[in-house]
This record gives C-alpha cells, structure tokens and sequence, in this order.
C-alpha cells in the first residue's frame, strides 16, 4: 500500500481557517487490500466535507441530524458493521480514521475538509496540523496560506520534528497582510537515515501569529452582509484580582499530581501582582483554610504561602460542596476590597464528590446561588476520573470555564498556562452594541471580562440598506469607564476582500455560523431542560444548514458496495 500523495491545505482569512486533507493511496500488490486513511484535526474545528474517489466514483459524505443517522446507523450495526470514524485522541486533537478495502493496482482519494475560528491565547493564534503519514510520501506537502487585512504583526512555524534537511523543504514569504507557508519534503528529506524507509515526519506542524492593533474599538469585517468584529485592547493596566485557590488533596490525589500541583502553585504565587489578593483552600472530607481571609500579595505573604503550599499533602475523601462554599464566603466576607477588581475561584480537582454533599445537581444549585453572579469559577479538572461535565456545567453557570489536565509530565505546566490565560484581567463588564434595527443574528456581546492576550469576537448579519455600521463599546478598565466608538463603511469592507483570489467565499458567514454553534451549546450545557432544547434546535438547524459535523449531526459515509456500507463520523466532546 503506497501513499502516493499527501496535501494539507490551509487558508486562513482573517482567523478563520478552512482545511483540506487530500490523499492519494494506490494499492501496489497483486490482490485486494484494506487502505486505511487516518488523521488527526483539532478538536476546536467541525469536519464540513469528506468523500472517497475510486474507479471514477465518488463517495460523499452526507452530514445529517444526528439522532435520525444513528438509528439508519443502528440497523446497519445489526448487521456487524464498524464503529465510529472520530475519537478524542489528546489534548488538542482528534482523530478520523476510515479503512476500505481496494482491488489490486487500483487507487483511492481521500479528501477531508474541516473549518475554526483560530482562537487567540496569550497573545498568540495558532494552526495545528498534525502529520503522521507513517511511510515516505512521494509528494507531500503543506500549504497554508494567510490573509489579515489587520496586518501580521509576527509570523513563527515550528515543528516537533525538525532537522537541517527538512529546514531547507519550509519557505515562508509574507507581505504587510499576507504570508504564504509551503513546506514541502522530499522522500530523501523524510527519511530519518538515508538506509532506512522510515519517515522522520511525526508530530505537530504550527503556525503561530498575531495581527497588528490600532489603539481603537477594534477591526470590522464584511463581506456578503455579515460582519465580524475583534477586539483586542493592549497595554491596558491589569485590574487587581481576588483569587481563591480551592486544592483537592484527597487520596486519590497522592504521589505525582499533588507534587505537580505543588510545583505549579508555587510557581504560580510568584506571578501574583502586588495588588491582587488571594487566599488557598484544600480539602479532603474536611477543609482547610490557609487563612481566614484574602491577603494582599506582598513578599511576606507570598512567601508565607508557599512555605504553606509545600506542606500540602494528599489523603482522604473529597468534599467539593463545601470546600466551594468556603471559598465563596471568604469572598463575600472580604472587606476594602478596591471597587474595580476582580473576584475569581479556581478549583483543582481529580475526582468526584465523595464526602459530605455528594449529588453532582445539589452541589451545582448551591454554588450557584451562593456565588449569584459575583464571582467567576474555574473548574480545572485533572485526569479521567473526574465528572468533566459537572465541573464543566458550574463553571460555565458561573461565568468561568473548564479545563481538563492531562495526567502527563508536563501537568504543572498545564496548569502555570491555565493561570497565565486568566492572571491579566484588563476589563470588566464589556457590552458590544450595535444598531439594533440594522443587525440580526447577533452573537454573544456582553462579556464578564476580558483577559490580556485574548481576544472577542462579535459576529451578525447587516440589513443590505446600510451604508455605515457604528459600534460602542462600554466596558470598565482600572482607570476608568470606557465608551469607545467606531463606524465601518460597509462598501469599503467588502472591498478588501473582493480582490483577494484565495480567499474562499462567504467566510464571514461561516465564521457566523461556526462561532453562533459554538455558543449556543455551550449556553445549553448550563441551561434547564426547556431552554436547552430549543439552544440545541437553533443550533442543529444551523449546523445542517452550514454542514457542520457538530455534537448534534453526523456525517454518514457510503462505502462502495460489497463492503461494511455505512460508517458514522461523529463530533466527539471533552465530556463525553
């Protein structure tokens, strides 16, 4: 079996990347042979296409409601027929993998196509592709090209199997709004010893970016009668945070991960500002407060801490509800606490709840009504035997996010990046607004804060009668109350991108369509029953309508006959 080629093709436009994974595998014996086509994509991103060619033939991919495939699935099972093409296979990453069987010397192509919004972290977006061919590929290559009307402030690719032969197969040329990366080995530089057939090429290629910012209320996009809008305000002074750190030690804690939360807290003590406040909880079955209340982050009270953290040690049950509930009273008790701050929890657990209140809807109901929309949480959980969808529900229900950490060398590392996403608020209460009778579909625009090196992003459609779409934002920074203002000329817009011959069409509408999915499943996580259906209606609708392989639809995959006929590409979620 020969992969005789392997094309990745990236465009990105304005953060919004469409990826398209071709191969061409030709089978070289002299009987039928079972071809496999495997490769990992970034679990951020929706699959939008995929289909076999072989013998003149075309075999699509057909993206459907996902109950109703699953039940012509379901009959096909019955009959012994394979599982499921994706699955979760790491932090960043997922994995789609189809085998069909190929007569001898004839040829199939895979293609697949998957599309995100590049997210900006720590000052940085970030194209993953994982390459694993594993055989020397005749033609392969890696073509990504960029287009930021913004301007590409800095440009870097790495990879995680470089060598000076395979440096010489990467040219990266770049202009103010554009770059073009083309990596492109041949079979001598893929191998990883001129003797052997074996292929150096295993691991993560990346292509990390940023885009200039004019100190505004941010760019505007359009194109077709959608718009989007980033905004990302820099070298702002961080608000004073109040942070909570509630560590589980319970037994099931001991050993490596309560050594590597210790590594991380410490090293995480010595990032706090000198106008945050802070305090640390750790529990088993019972909790235990460092002290009764927030101190201010000097020095002494660092040091006194991390002398404290260092004696932090793991045994016991695990009493989530009360544990949070002492974090959120030493909140509601903290006194001169400065007017603009910010209060946060952050909680670290491996398990489940199994001392004191242990029903994961009672737990959720208290902290909810106790923090009552003061406070953020962060639930961060470690390893697989946490309940990632509960910690994943009050978090979201209490304005903050969750987080799995990976049971890997690096997990203090995981952790210290965590804690730098949300170590830099630099605004609170951030409102968006735009005309209302001249934009529909709006997504997400009032945000709870926004944190150094992050980014927002507002999407909509804009009635064809406007000439000029004003925006305001309203937020609070640590001076002061901030009211800026901004008008896009909306003829204008569209002609930025008019000219541009790569660009794929309509990608403000799918940018739409993509982020308006995004959020609302991820409003129905922490929805009651009845709201949550009619999220999950909108956004089913909207995945179809776009062909988005999405938690809600499926892809169905035809084989040719004679063969397992029918295969299911699903989305896999963090929570299972």
């Amino acid at each position: 079996i020969e992969i005789y080629k392997l094309h990745v093709d990236s465009k990105v436009t304005s953060r919004f990347a469409h990826t398209i994974i071709n191969s061409k595998i030709v089978n070289r014996a002299n009987e039928s042979r079972e071809v496999t086509f495997e490769v990992e994509l970034p679990k951020t991103a929706f699959i939008t296409n995929f289909s076999m060619s072989m013998d003149g033939k075309v075999y699509p991919g057909i993206i459907k409601e996902k109950t109703s495939a699953e039940k012509e699935y379901d009959t096909a099972v019955s009959q012994g027929q394979g599982a499921g093409l994706v699955r979760i296979t790491g932090r960043k990453l997922e994995q789609f993998h189809i085998s069909i069987s190929v007569a001898a010397a004839s040829k199939v192509t895979f293609e697949l196509m998957y599309e995100e919004l590049l997210k900006r972290q720590l000052g940085k977006f970030e194209l993953l592709i994982k390459v694993r061919p594993k055989q020397l590929v005749t033609h392969f290559q890696i073509d990504v090209h960029i287009f930021e009307p913004q301007g590409i402030r800095f440009l870097e690719t790495d990879s995680t199997f470089t060598t000076n032969e395979l440096t010489k197969a990467l040219t990266k040329v770049q202009t103010e709004t554009k770059a073009h990366i083309l990596f492109k080995p041949t079979v001598d530089q893929q191998k990883t010893d001129p003797e052997l057939n074996e292929n150096l090429l295993n691991g993560d290629f990346v292509v990390r970016y940023d885009v200039k910012r004019g100190a505004t209320a941010g760019d505007i996009q359009i194109v077709n009668g959608y718009f989007v809008h980033y905004f990302a305000p820099h070298e702002m002074p961080a608000l004073p945070k109040n942070v909570v750190f509630v560590i589980d030690r319970s037994g099931s804690m001991a050993g490596k991960k309560i050594e590597q939360t210790r590594d991380a807290l410490l090293k995480i003590l010595q990032d706090l500002r000198l106008k945050d406040r802070f305090s640390f909880i750790t529990f088993n079955n019972k909790v235990v407060e460092w002290k009764s209340s927030l101190l201010q982050a000097t020095p002494e009270n660092v040091a006194s801490a991390a002398g404290f953290v260092q004696t932090i040690s793991a045994s016991g049950g695990t009493d989530i509800n009360r544990a949070l509930l002492t974090a959120v009273s030493v909140l509601d008790k903290a006194e001169r606490l400065p007017e603009k701050s910010v209060s946060m929890i952050i909680l670290l657990t491996d398990g489940q709840s199994t001392s004191g209140e242990s029903k994961m809807e009672v737990i959720q109901e208290n902290i909810q009504k106790a923090i009552n929309g003061k406070y953020a949480l962060f639930c961060l959980g470690f390893g697989f035997d946490v309940s990632y969808k509960f910690l994943e529900k009050m978090a979201l229900s209490n304005g903050g996010l969750a987080r799995r950490i990976y049971e890997n060398a690096d997990a203090d590392l995981q952790l210290q990046n965590f804690y730098q996403e949300v170590a830099t608020p630099i605004l609170m209460k951030i409102e968006m607004h735009y005309p209302e009778n001249a934009v529909e579909g709006l997504t997400k625009n009032n945000f709870k804060l926004f944190f150094e090196g992050s980014e927002i992003v507002v999407s909509g459609k804009i009635s064809n009668k406007l000439d000029l779409l004003p925006v305001e934002i309203k937020a609070q920074s640590h001076a002061s109350d901030l009211i800026l203002r901004e008008e896009a000329n909306v003829k204008e817009k569209e002609q930025e991108f008019k000219n541009q011959s790569y660009i794929f069409e309509n990608f403000t509408e799918r940018l739409w369509a993509y982020l308006t999915i995004q959020q609302l499943l991820e409003e129905s996580i922490s929805a009651q029953e009845e709201k949550q259906k009619i999220l999950e209606a909108k956004a089913l609708e909207l995945s179809l309508q776009h062909s988005f392989v999405t938690p809600l639809t499926s892809m169905v995959v035809t084989k040719p006959d004679g063969q397992q006929q029918m295969e299911l590409a699903n989305k896999p979620t963090e929570a299972g």
